[in-house]
């Protein structure tokens, strides 16, 4: 029998008590209070629930806000990365509200908005060239590469040699900077989109912290994750936190070409192995800007909140309303990119959502956001006055998850119209 069934046969009273003790719940307001059906809220955990009974991700947490309100909060699943029995699990390992998760490429949206604000500040420049501020850069040809360029995945440099993901690199920064000085541009600056999975973070750290004598981990605990009141919300965490964060699962249908060389020359390395190195105290204590943000799902509802309130929060100004506009400004239609072969809309540090199917369900053009390996979605849709935080620890590209995800974020935009 399948996971599926073994955890949601139908009418089984049993299967709910399986179900119910591997979930965790929150504050939710009272669906009828935002004009929502009493149902809908239910309706959207069952769908939720089905991706988990696909038995593709052993732990998921969602929060979902509209016009600020928390409408759905929950987790479910273990922490330790395994899937569990028909008759739930040990209690000490089910996934909470406040158990971090790796947000992967994800990050990404965060380190640009941490880049976007210290351009309000006057502290550099999207303009500037990234050799201005790092030099040795400018090596190979790399000397008109601008800040702008990176966050908008034109800088030439999608790539990086395998040798970055040797973990033990992470604590020598000289070494990782003497990389990226030597790589060599695959295409002119501002030309070719091409998405950075892992160089993009690493130059705009280097940019950050020569621009202000900080580190990336000081600047993103004083300007954003303080001022909104997280407690997570950093590059990795202290060693003595490593054993909180929730285990990623290596699941789905092995890949083969072309999918698994797409993967390959976007990480550098196959999936197994990355999920493997994801996992280790290394990556877990080390920062790496563009893939090991460690949050919650309620945590990066409040920052896309804050961005979508205009910068605003608990009558603080947080991001100046200039600030957000530039960051989340369309950059590009559905322009082929040549790292992911797919076409992919961004803006200077987001994805961003389509009149028809996009990465963030259905006609939602106005939608910016961030998503990572391999089903962590986080995104903000004006129109809809939506925040969706869905952060997962399994990573199937393809898999049994597939058919109830795409029908859950269906009904995500379903239960949640344009007003």
């Amino acid at each position: 029998m399948s996971l599926i069934g073994r955890l949601m046969p139908s009418s089984s009273s049993s299967s709910r008590a399986s179900l119910e003790a591997l979930t965790t719940r929150g504050e939710e307001v009272v669906p009828e209070s935002l004009g929502l059906p009493a149902e809908s809220v239910e309706l959207l955990w069952r769908k939720l629930e089905e991706v988990y009974a696909s038995g593709e991700h052993p732990a998921i947490q969602i929060c979902i806000r509209q016009r600020g309100a928390v409408v759905l909060h929950r987790a479910i699943g273990q922490i330790s990365g395994g899937h569990p029995p028909a008759q739930g699990g040990d209690p000490d390992d089910v996934v909470g509200l406040d158990t971090p998760i790796n947000l992967f490429s994800a990050s990404k949206a965060v380190t640009a908005m941490l880049i976007h604000k210290l351009d309000e500040e006057n502290v550099l420049r999207l303009d500037d060239r990234v050799a201005e501020h790092v030099p040795g850069f400018e090596r190979h040809g790399k000397g008109e590469i601008t800040v702008r360029h990176v966050l908008g995945h034109r800088a030439g440099l999608p790539t990086m040699p395998p040798e970055v993901l040797n973990l033990d690199l992470l604590e020598q920064s000289d070494r990782i900077l003497e990389i990226l000085c030597d790589a060599r541009p695959e295409s002119e600056p501002g030309g070719k989109l091409a998405y950075h999975a892992v160089t993009g973070g690493f130059i705009l750290a280097e940019v950050a912290q020569r621009a202000t004598g900080q580190s990336l981990r000081a600047l993103l605990r004083k300007k954003i994750a303080d001022p909104l009141g997280l407690s997570w919300f950093n590059y990795g965490v202290a060693r003595a936190d490593v054993d909180k964060v929730a285990v990623n699962a290596a699941t789905g249908f092995p890949l083969i070409p072309p999918l698994s060389g797409i993967l390959r020359r976007a990480l550098s390395t196959d999936l197994a192995s990355l999920v493997n190195l994801s996992n280790d105290p290394r990556f877990l204590t080390g920062v790496i800007p563009s893939a090991n943000l460690i949050s919650t799902a309620y945590e990066m509802t409040v920052f896309y909140q804050c961005l979508l309130d205009q910068g605003l929060h608990e009558g603080q100004q947080i991001f100046a309303e200039r600030t957000i506009r530039q960051a989340t400004e369309p950059q590009t239609g559905w322009e082929l990119d040549f790292t992911l072969m797919a076409p992919v809309p961004y803006s200077l540090g987001f994805m961003l959502g389509s009149r028809s199917v996009g990465l963030f369900g259905y006609d939602n053009p106005q939608a910016f956001g961030h998503v990572g390996l391999s089903n962590v979605f986080t995104w903000a849709d004006p129109e809809r006055e939506l925040v969706v935080a869905l952060l997962t620890t399994g990573k199937p590209i393809l898999g049994a998850h597939l058919v109830p995800l795409l029908g859950l974020l269906r009904e995500i935009g379903r239960t949640f119209p344009k007003r």
